[in-house]
């Protein structure tokens, strides 16, 4: 008897192994809220590489760096990075615009060229500003905490571990504002907590 509930056991356990291990992607199936544009690059080496995102550990947070511009400027931006004429590799999954509008550019299954060390794991949200200071609009953030809060239901993330700026990644002054503003983006952890906790 004991010798055949291990045995059973030991085919559930193998099952659930070749589930794992089969499973694709962990954002495959995944549908974006119905107010996110998608408009997806095209499968080029230089911002859209086609390459498997098999698991989403983390959501990072970035600021385009290029005051006043849109979500579909910026997206349009990386776009044209497929000639290779730059030599420049940059993407992301997310833009959030300055009116609150957000454009999708990478999949959920694939991976973005935006965080380094952190590109293999994580979604990445790019952020418009109107100005030099790198704080968001008021429409924007209250946009990118429903984003993130989103994010973090979908992929079971807590924002306090699992929410980081790309600063958190590289050291660089990314998003620039909430880099120099520690509190602000302490208040924005709390935000999207709150808004995570609204949405269960």
């Amino acid at each position: 008897m004991a010798l055949c509930l291990g045995l059973v056991f030991v085919l559930a356990g193998g099952t659930a192994w070749i589930w794992w291990a089969n499973r694709g992607p962990e954002g495959a199936g995944v549908e974006v809220p119905a107010d996110v544009e998608q408009d997806l690059l095209p499968v080029n080496e230089w911002s859209r590489p086609g390459t498997p995102l098999e698991r989403i550990d983390g959501v990072v947070i970035h600021y385009v760096g290029n005051p006043g511009t849109t979500a579909q400027a910026n997206r349009n931006y990386f776009a044209s990075l497929a000639s290779g004429e730059e030599g420049t590799y940059a993407s992301s999954h997310f833009i959030v615009g300055l009116e609150g509008e957000v454009v999708q550019c990478v999949p959920l299954t694939e991976v973005a060229y935006a965080s380094n060390g952190r590109n293999e794991d994580t979604v990445s949200v790019e952020v418009c500003h109107p100005d030099e200071t790198g704080a968001f609009a008021p429409v924007t953030y209250r946009r990118l905490v429903e984003l993130t809060a989103w994010l973090c239901q979908t992929f079971r993330l807590d924002p306090e571990e699992a929410v980081i700026r790309h600063y958190d990644v590289t050291g660089k002054a990314c998003p620039l504002y909430y880099v120099e503003n520690p509190e602000a983006w302490t208040d924005f952890l709390r935000d999207v907590a709150a808004e995570l906790e609204a949405m269960s």
